[in-house]
């Protein structure tokens, strides 16, 4: 059975549980995605399946790529992933479907994206440096002070931070609460945050290492 699906975010608001208690959630657009290849464990090594995000704007892809997705019998995507399988019921076949219905409100789920970009960042933003004097003088404000010793070692050691790009990394947060699916438009709720800005793609998971359950009745 597959154990995750493609989406896109939506964005953040909230709901109310039954006691009242405001949740902050972000809604989710997840699938309907299709099966482009199956990866076996004689053939490739481990068990996975290649989805492809169904979108209503059509993909242009170079002819490669366009012969294999018709391999599958499907029209081609944008956006391609792999994911797992787990050991319960059969894996689907190539051109069948996955939907948000994989998941139930209540389920834990891993969400991975990309995180926003921040450009080249100095060291009080990227590290959180608290920085120098603003007074007196001072000529070190946000700057990164000593960084190694002249006489020995006579370099700067490996690790050192530093300024340097800020943001567009592979960020997975983990154990979400799910707390709302609606099937009809391919929506999932989850509570608190995730990567990356409206509109970025992710791929949600059923969770690896599941936390312990925290009661949270969402009305």
């Amino acid at each position: 059975m597959v154990t995750g699906i493609i989406g896109q975010k939506i964005g953040m608001t909230q709901v109310f549980a039954a006691d009242g208690a405001a949740l902050p959630v972000t809604v989710l657009k997840a699938g309907p995605c299709v099966v482009v290849q199956q990866k076996t464990r004689d053939r490739d090594g481990y068990d996975a399946v290649q989805l492809g995000l169904v979108e209503d704007k059509p993909a242009r892809v170079t002819k490669p790529v366009a012969g294999h997705y018709a391999r599958a019998a499907v029209p081609p995507t944008r956006v391609r992933r792999e994911v797992a399988l787990d050991d319960d019921g059969d894996a689907p076949n190539e051109g069948e479907q996955v939907l948000v219905s994989l998941f139930e409100a209540g389920d834990q789920v891993d969400v991975t994206g990309i995180s926003r970009g921040r450009g080249f960042q100095g060291v009080v933003k990227r590290h959180g440096f608290r920085g120098g004097r603003a007074t007196h003088g001072s000529m070190f404000h946000r700057g990164p002070g000593s960084i190694g010793q002249s006489s020995y070692p006579s370099r700067v050691m490996k690790g050192m931070r530093g300024p340097g790009r800020m943001g567009g990394d592979r960020i997975t947060t983990r154990n979400l609460r799910v707390i709302q699916v609606d099937a009809d438009n391919h929506q999932l709720v989850v509570r608190g945050a995730i990567p990356g800005a409206p509109g970025g793609y992710v791929v949600i998971r059923k969770a690896v290492a599941s936390s312990p359950t925290r009661r949270t009745n969402a009305g």
